[in-house]
């Protein structure tokens, strides 16, 4: 009998939150996990990897903060050496709009930690796993799907003038997902954008529930409820799956229908 090969994601942001709820939706999923954060590792990474393990996954922590950009190859190639390969890289980690500033005060420092992290670490980190996907000549021939995914947010359409860094880098994050998906297509590797509605999780919680739980109430989410950690994990492990196997490039809304215009 052969060797039942068991494939491998990579969770950026995974200790926590919905980093943490994709992580274990991939886990439930057969896949094995390296997750990528910020802090150095500990009984805080210790807890979230047997969480991981609890479902039966090998799980690795790599310390890295993405907008670091001269270490990606660095930690990939680490990543690769403990696991054999890489099928899956869930680009989850980006920080919020805090303070909230209007657009017409914004700093360029605010603008640019922004950038950095949600938009320039991803893009680079996401270029070197790329390449390292197509030189992996099984990938044609093992059968495992592979697959890059980005969480968006539903910022990248819907307005916030007072967080103007976070809009424009989940709106840039979208249109990258949009041409890897063309460029990586013929490599046999697919792109999924995951935009997130309103979430209860700890970032999003400093995040004005107060006027998040009036819009629920208002109707503006036709469900009728805050998304959670596991909604995410459920989306990421049927897309890093394969069993949507005819898309590529396309924005799945998370937003239990936010983004549903009524006509009047």
């Amino acid at each position: 009998m052969g060797t039942t090969i068991k494939p491998v994601a990579v969770v950026t942001g995974g200790k926590q939150g919905l980093g943490l709820g994709a992580a274990k939706g991939l886990a439930d999923r057969g896949f094995d996990i390296a997750i990528l954060d910020l802090a150095e590792a500990g009984p805080e990474t210790d807890a979230c990897l047997e969480e991981l393990r609890a479902k039966g996954a090998s799980a690795g922590y790599y310390q890295l903060d993405i907008s670091e950009v001269d270490r990606h190859e660095e930690v990939v190639d680490q990543i690769w050496r403990d696991f054999g390969r890489i099928d899956c890289l869930h680009n989850n980690a980006g920080i919020a709009a805090r303070p909230l500033t209007d657009i017409l005060d914004l700093t360029p420092e605010a603008f640019d930690k922004a950038v950095d992290i949600n938009l320039r670490g991803t893009f680079f980190l996401s270029q070197v796993v790329a390449n390292r996907m197509i030189a992996d000549d099984t990938r044609l021939s093992d059968g495992i799907y592979r697959s890059i995914i980005f969480v968006s947010s539903i910022a990248a359409e819907l307005v916030s003038p007072d967080r103007s860094q976070y809009n424009i880098t989940k709106a840039g994050l979208s249109m990258l997902a949009k041409v890897l998906a063309y460029r990586l297509g013929p490599e046999g590797v697919a792109v999924h954008e995951v935009r997130p509605g309103f979430m209860k999780t700890a970032m999003t919680a400093s995040a004005g529930s107060p006027e998040i739980e009036a819009a629920i109430a208002e109707g503006r989410v036709p469900l009728s409820r805050w998304g959670t950690a596991e909604d995410i994990g459920t989306v990421v492990g049927t897309l890093a799956s394969g069993d949507l196997p005819y898309m590529t490039g396309q924005p799945l809304w998370i937003a239990g229908g936010l983004n549903v215009v009524k006509a009047t």
